[in-house]
């Protein structure tokens, strides 16, 4: 067998081609999977399953317990039901702080379908599934610890297939005997609650007359019509102790809005309107970094409408301007950073990352401060300063200076510039331009974020590289050994290579036709020089108007 799997390896290696596909498919492979067996650790904190999807909107599966009250070393009988389901995971939490730890131990009733597990530092602090066997009901007992807080929330997240689940539906909360009424009733569950305000049809659509006068207002593109087609909006309107919030655009998935401290994602007080099955529900949610919105177990909205027509959705609902009750949601008398996405939503509301980067406006606002009519960027401006700056540097001016030293030096070649040959020349300035604009490029990301982001995928390590790649370049040019050197042909190979590997990296498409065009007049040398800086001409000119204009669009985003 071993003999046999060395003579494929072998026949591979004989195609480099093949044999190169394989190894970016096994050093890039990274397998997502689900947890069959219920061994769920890594989940302890967020209660969210790896399975590369966002977990349902509205739960179909309570939580119910025996009782109401509980006092240390108490055991609460806890059930969870509902339609048919492969994998759960129960946990108990501090209902005034569902983000801390897991806390109290729970006992088994039936070991064949749950199982024990530890989260943090508490032993069997939390319940899952031993197999993806299909069940309709668990029953564990929960045992009160010592140092129990005065009130404490069930939390459950049920899988039932593979993309189909539901994150922390909240159970009822169980109170110690001298601790306030819960806030949440019994058996309550964010279904349950999402729906306990009446919702209502928007009969037409939103208008911005009174933006600026007694809105607040925010539309992309600016001074855009609601009733558009195109536009993006939302606004804002101060009715005494509470705010009156209209949102609308372009999508049948759903629209998203969300105040924030800062200009990235990350613990951002988010509201959700979503499309399923001709109807929209609004929901509200907090950011946790990029990861899936966590939605809340209470919906605080009020006098909510909708509208889905024409390929606009449209929602409206109401909130108060404080909400202490209400963990996660802002103060709206306060200044913010204002985001606006968009996105698709599939079969039960699952929703998808948002298809293009959210408006984000350009300085912090107090929505229930003088009304305002403004818009937004999709980019900020040193992130699209950055991404000019290596546009120009990477297609404009290292594509002019790599063309110029390939098949510019026999036009050139009794041609001179400061004691050098004009190609040469002009290729080097080129060079140390392209070296100058993405040092300048590579910096600026750093000052937006305030150092290293940990998440924004490859871009940065692929970024690190490349100004790596632009420095070694321009070191090893500055000892470039003379034209008869023996060294000089190693010279050459690191050159092409680096340079190459860099063009590679920085740009996904190198522009073979152009190249090719030129190509083709090498034969003759001695000819034609006239039509090759014609060529060169056209295409200097066709780089400037296509960068001219593209630095003009990315001005209007």
């Amino acid at each position: 067998m071993e003999r046999k799997f060395i003579s494929v390896l072998l026949a591979w290696m004989e195609l480099p081609g093949l044999a190169f596909a394989v190894w970016m498919l096994i050093c890039f492979y990274a397998p997502v999977g689900g947890y069959p067996n219920g061994k769920v650790r890594e989940a302890c904190t967020s209660m969210i399953p790896c399975h590369g999807s966002s977990p349902q909107l509205l739960p179909k599966h309570t939580i119910t317990v025996n009782g109401t009250e509980f006092k240390p070393g108490d055991s609460i009988e806890v059930h969870l039901s509902g339609p048919v389901f492969e994998g759960f995971f129960i946990q108990a939490r501090d209902a005034e702080h569902l983000e801390s730890p897991a806390l109290g131990s729970f006992m088994l009733a039936d070991r064949r379908a749950s199982q024990l597990l530890t989260c943090g530092r508490t032993k069997n602090s939390a319940v899952s599934h031993t197999s993806k066997a299909k069940k309709q009901h668990i029953k564990v007992y929960w045992i009160a610890p010592g140092d129990a807080p005065k009130r404490v929330q069930f939390l459950a997240t049920v899988v039932k297939k593979y993309r189909t689940f539901w994150v922390k539906i909240p159970g009822p909360i169980v109170s110690q005997p001298n601790a306030l009424s819960p806030a949440t009733p019994l058996h309550a569950t964010s279904e349950a609650v999402a729906t306990s305000h009446p919702v209502s049809y928007l009969s037409k659509p939103f208008n911005a007359s009174s933006c600026g006068r007694t809105k607040f207002c925010i539309r992309n593109p600016s001074n855009c019509d609601p009733e558009s087609a195109s536009c993006f909006f939302l606004s804002f309107q101060q009715e005494g102790s509470s705010v009156f919030i209209e949102m609308s655009g372009p999508s049948e998935g759903y629209l998203a809005f969300a105040l924030s401290h800062d200009q990235w994602m990350g613990d951002d007080d988010a509201y959700l309107c979503v499309g399923e099955d001709h109807h929209v529900h609004t929901v509200t949610a907090y950011l946790k970094g990029r990861s899936p919105p966590v939605l809340d177990s209470e919906n605080a909205l009020e006098d909510v409408s909708w509208r889905l027509a024409d390929g606009l959705l449209q929602c409206s609902f109401r909130r108060s301007i404080h909400l202490p009750a209400h963990k996660g949601r802002f103060n709206l008398n306060a200044s913010y950073y204002i985001f606006l996405a968009d996105g698709e939503a599939s079969e039960g509301g699952v929703i998808h990352k948002h298809q293009q980067q959210p408006l984000i406006t350009s300085g912090m606002y107090n929505v229930t401060g003088l009304p305002q009519d403004i818009g937004g960027s999709r980019s900020p401006r040193l992130i699209k300063a950055h991404g000019a700056l290596m546009f120009i540097a990477w297609i404009t001016t290292v594509s002019i200076g790599v063309i110029v030293a390939r098949f510019f030096k026999p036009v050139w070649s009794y041609s001179f510039l400061f004691g050098k040959e004009m190609w040469f020349q002009v290729h080097r300035m080129l060079m140390l331009t392209t070296v100058m604009l993405t040092g300048i490029s590579f910096v600026l990301p750093f000052i937006y974020r305030g150092g290293w982001s940990q998440q924004a995928g490859f871009h940065p390590y692929l970024g690190c590289t490349v100004m790596a790649l632009a420095i070694f370049q321009a070191l090893m040019a500055g000892f470039r050994p003379s034209r008869h050197a023996p060294r000089r042909q190693l010279f050459n190979w690191f050159h092409w290579s680096t340079g190459t590997a860099a063009r590679i990296l920085a740009v996904e498409v190198i522009e073979y036709d152009r190249v090719q065009i030129l190509q083709s007049l090498t034969s003759a040398e001695a000819e034609g020089r006239l039509f090759k800086q014609i060529v060169l001409s056209i295409y200097v000119c066709g780089n400037i108007v296509f960068l001219i204009a593209f630095l003009a669009a990315i001005n209007q985003i």
